[in-house]
């Protein structure tokens, strides 16, 4: 679906199970990251993702709970962006072992645009203690 409503995977992590996070009292997530050829604008993009999660059955209940699917924009190039609805780089990456893993796989040295650090640097300094494992190397 993210090919047909976004646009060309251009790259893609392996699949990773980490623990939950936020609410720890719940089954692993499954996470992984995907580079997207895209040129539309930001809230186009968080709109097209919002209406994949509903297409696939996505109920906001809960802030952190369980989910079937779960679409974060993390980074849009170097784009910085704070608004009511979207932060651009998301603001609490560098916090997210589920989110750094796969960025650092992906895009390792690719610079935060505010903080001036790769990708593979922040995972590097993530105090996160979460566990990570990688499930999926072949995916990518």
């Amino acid at each position: 679906m993210i090919e047909v409503e976004v646009g060309p995977v251009q790259g893609a992590s392996a699949i990773y199970e980490t623990e939950a996070w936020g609410i720890t009292d719940q089954d692993s997530f499954l996470n992984m990251a995907l580079e997207v050829e895209y040129y539309g604008t930001p809230t186009k993009l968080l709109k097209t993702t919002q209406a994949i999660e509903t297409s696939l059955g996505r109920i906001k209940e809960e802030k952190w709970g369980p989910r079937i699917i779960d679409i974060d924009i993390i980074m849009y190039d170097d784009v910085v962006t704070e608004s009511a609805d979207l932060t651009i780089p998301h603001a609490h990456m560098v916090d997210r072992n589920f989110v750094l893993f796969p960025m650092a796989e992906l895009a390792g040295n690719i610079v935060h645009p505010k903080l001036n650090k790769t990708m593979q640097e922040l995972l590097d300094e993530c105090k996160d203690e979460a566990y990570v494992t990688v499930i999926n190397p072949e995916f990518a």
